[in-house]
């Protein structure tokens, strides 16, 4: 399986080059590609030193800052353009764990999208306060009875999906960023009829640089899930 990892980043000078040593470590054979924003930091410069040294790492550098869901939609066409078969979606802070991504492609090799879950059996979030947990867990339940996604953490971020995958998602078309593009990917997913499965994680708050997360992306995400629900009985994508 041709594997692509799509790593977006923004301001992320602190963490690009040991994240990318981490991932060659951890799935030696996949290739990454750095998908960045025009970082002011220097980041893209970081990654490519990197990929000098490594090899089959790859830096797309954007214009401007255009959201993560721009980056991964860039991500995936550059991906589909040089026929890789199956993509990962990682953040680049380390919330995500690398060393729980040979689980989740193991499990793509019978699943269409797999997702790293913080909500089933085994999934952790162990530096979350209380509130903050509530919070999450209860956007989630509210996007996956609103859209009947059956999926317990439909706004992850640690994913794998397969070429089939986002043909039937027909990414191109999802205009959702943050929180709302993790969403959107799931319901039309579930839409086209792809399968679905999450997979345990840990997920923990970034050590090094300033995170992305605003109130407004958690606004965002849920007034989206409130319009496509609304819109639900006469949609057919």
């Amino acid at each position: 399986m041709r594997l692509l990892v799509v790593l977006p980043t923004y301001n992320e000078v602190l963490n690009v080059e040991k994240m990318l040593r981490s991932l060659r470590s951890v799935v030696p054979d996949a290739h990454i590609l750095v998908v960045d924003d025009a970082s002011p930091d220097g980041t893209a410069t970081s990654a490519q030193g990197c990929a000098d040294e490594l090899g089959n790492i790859f830096v797309l550098r954007r214009e401007g800052k255009g959201g993560l869901g721009g980056a991964y939609r860039a991500g995936f066409a550059w991906g589909l353009d040089r026929d890789y078969e199956a993509f990962v979606e990682i953040d680049c802070d380390f919330s995500h764990d690398p060393t729980a991504l040979p689980a989740l492609i193991v499990a793509a090799k019978d699943h269409e999208v797999v997702i790293g879950s913080r909500y089933v059996p085994g999934g952790r979030i162990p530096q979350w306060k209380l509130s903050r947990r509530l919070l999450s867990r209860g956007g989630n339940q509210y996007a996956s009875l609103m859209l009947g996604l059956a999926v317990a953490d439909s706004t992850a971020g640690y994913r794998v999906y397969s070429r089939s995958a986002l043909e039937k998602i027909d990414y191109q078309r999802v205009r959702a960023d943050g929180y709302g593009f993790q969403i959107e990917m799931t319901y039309r997913a579930r839409r086209g009829g792809a399968s679905i499965v999450e997979i345990p994680i840990s997920f923990s708050d970034r050590e090094l640089g300033e995170s992305k997360m605003s109130s407004s992306i958690v606004y965002e995400a849920l007034w989206l899930v409130t319009k496509w629900a609304l819109q639900r009985p006469f949609s057919r994508t």
